[in-house]
């Protein structure tokens, strides 16, 4: 049986650890935290999942939350224009539905899964000399854990970060109380606000610890109006702020805001970090090797929603790897070649994040306005965040953008 250690217990270390327990693999978890510690935890992540990264966890059978979850039927955006009011307003149809599960939830209760199933846990925060020793005990090791001391090793690959610096400043809160959507009141949706030259807030239903919840998310261009979270350390005060901020910026969303509060006293989030590409294999002062995993080496910024999705994803096809390679040594080309793959998809997903980063161009802000008298033009926006692939056939290019456009529109211009 093939011993492999994992290292961080978040979307991607635990459901590539309870798929590779399933298979039958020997598998150490470690966590920096215990399961009640992260129940009674800050919240972590916005993390809106879409269809195919559902069905990774379908395919696991560890969809515990499925049946609780609000299911997300649709993706809209909002545009601002003078005086805050909307000069773009639609909504696109998913073809299969969404869902965000509470980080606190899904992680604690799958961590509690795999020590009823047999894993090792071990509680521990893990250094780089540790690493070293666990390196000739297993025969892989995995890092998912997307910050401190670890992803140092990981060195970060220029050519495929074109920022340095963190271009949005993030916000969160949870809360209780949020109205529906007056344009589509019988079904749930993702909703996007862009507010050019500010920022944008995303607006989404979720399973919390107290049960249905909404988010308030808040994505600033640094040093704009937005910026105003760093150093708010009081929940109230976090709340109070991103209201504020709705009532001036997005005046349709705070009207269904009034009476919002808190779920808990966790319930807020604030930070910022730089979207980067890292080399996948870290060398330990040993001689021995580790894979990176999800955020640890590809970390886009949360503007298009991907997080969770992305390591979702990276686990599924990381989890094919290592079963298809048998009783092989885990070498540096296979490392190399297991992110490859998962590069193959990735990178979608990195180029589009990058893109909607910066000022939208003519041609894109013309299919966004188009997407509001052309439905199938918002429905397909809206399932490109399921898979960004399909963005390379319409979205970047000027030539295609209108091509496609004169191939739907009725005038056929």
């Amino acid at each position: 049986m093939r011993k492999i250690l994992i290292v961080g217990a978040g979307q991607s270390g635990l459901q590539l650890a309870l798929g590779l327990q399933a298979q039958g693999y020997e598998v150490t978890l470690m966590s920096n935290r215990t399961a009640d510690e992260i129940r009674a935890g800050r919240v972590m992540s916005t993390q809106c999942m879409f269809h195919t990264a559902l069905q990774h966890e379908r395919d696991l059978q560890i969809n515990f939350w499925e049946s609780q979850a609000p299911r997300i039927e649709g993706l809209g955006v909002s545009v601002a224009g003078p005086e805050s009011q909307r000069v773009i307003d639609w909504v696109g149809k998913l073809d299969g539905y969404a869902q965000s599960v509470d980080q606190r939830v899904k992680f604690a209760g799958w961590m509690e899964t795999f020590a009823q199933r047999g894993g090792q846990l071990v509680i521990h925060g893990a250094a780089v000399s540790d690493l070293d020793y666990f390196s000739r005990t297993y025969d892989l090791v995995l890092v998912a854990a997307g910050k401190g001391e670890l992803v140092s090793m990981f060195g970060r690959d220029a050519a495929r970060s074109p920022y340095a610096e963190p271009q949005r400043a993030l916000a969160v809160s949870y809360v209780h109380g949020l109205g529906t959507r007056p344009e589509h009141p019988d079904f749930d949706a993702v909703r996007c606000n862009l507010v050019p030259g500010v920022g944008e807030l995303f607006v989404m239903p979720t399973l919390t610890t107290s049960g249905r919840a909404d988010i308030l998310f808040w994505e600033g261009i640094p040093g704009g109006p937005l910026d105003v979270f760093q150093g708010v350390k009081d929940p109230s005060e976090h709340l109070a702020l991103t209201l504020e901020l709705m009532e001036r910026f997005t005046p349709w969303e705070y009207a269904r805001a009034t009476k919002v509060e808190l779920t808990d006293a966790n319930g807020t989030l604030s930070g910022r970090y730089a979207p980067t590409v890292r080399n996948p294999i870290g060398r330990l002062p040993g001689g021995g090797l580790v894979l990176g995993v999800a955020d640890v080496v590809v970390a886009n910024d949360p503007i298009t929603g991907q997080g969770s999705n992305s390591a979702s994803k990276c686990a599924d096809s990381y989890l094919s790897s290592i079963i298809e390679h048998g009783d092989r040594p885990f070498d540096e080309t296979w490392m190399q070649s297991t992110f490859d793959r998962y590069w193959s998809t990735a990178q979608h997903v990195t180029k589009w994040t990058n893109a909607m980063l910066g000022a939208p161009p003519e041609h894109v802000l013309n299919l966004i306005g188009a997407a509001g008298d052309l439905q199938p033009v918002a429905n397909r926006f809206a399932n490109g965040f399921n898979d960004p692939s399909d963005f390379e056939e319409f979205f970047y290019e000027p030539e295609k953008a209108g091509a496609y456009l004169a191939g739907i529109s009725p005038s056929g211009v």
